[in-house]
């Protein structure tokens, strides 16, 4: 019985880790780089809707940074509406789309 606590004074058996807890640790590393979006300024912001309404009206392809807890999302496409009420726009590229919210976005640059 002594031989299994050799070496690094585990058990051989020791070594192993199941599915689950190693799962577990990788969601809390995960929550450990969790972000908090950034404070955009007015200025900021009227920029943004600017080039969101240039898209609409003139159909120019904007690049959209949306933030996420994790890692930043980039899109590309064409605005085809903007819903004021409800604070969302519809991005569309190619055949497919999807409504944005307006605070998700954090960047919008043509292109």
């Amino acid at each position: 019985m002594g031989k299994k606590l050799e070496g690094n004074g585990l058990w051989e058996s020791s070594r192993m880790m199941l599915p689950e807890h190693k799962q577990r640790i990788l969601e809390e590393q995960r929550e450990i780089l969790r972000r908090e979006p950034p404070v955009l300024d007015d200025q900021k912001r009227e920029e943004m809707e600017r080039t969101l309404t240039l898209s609409l009206r003139e159909h120019v392809r904007v690049t959209l940074v949306l933030f996420d807890s994790y890692e930043d999302v980039r899109l590309s496409g064409f605005v085809t509406s903007i819903h004021a009420h409800s604070r969302e726009i519809k991005l569309q590229w190619a055949d497919e789309w999807r409504w944005i919210g307006l605070d998700c976005i954090i960047e919008v640059y043509p292109g």
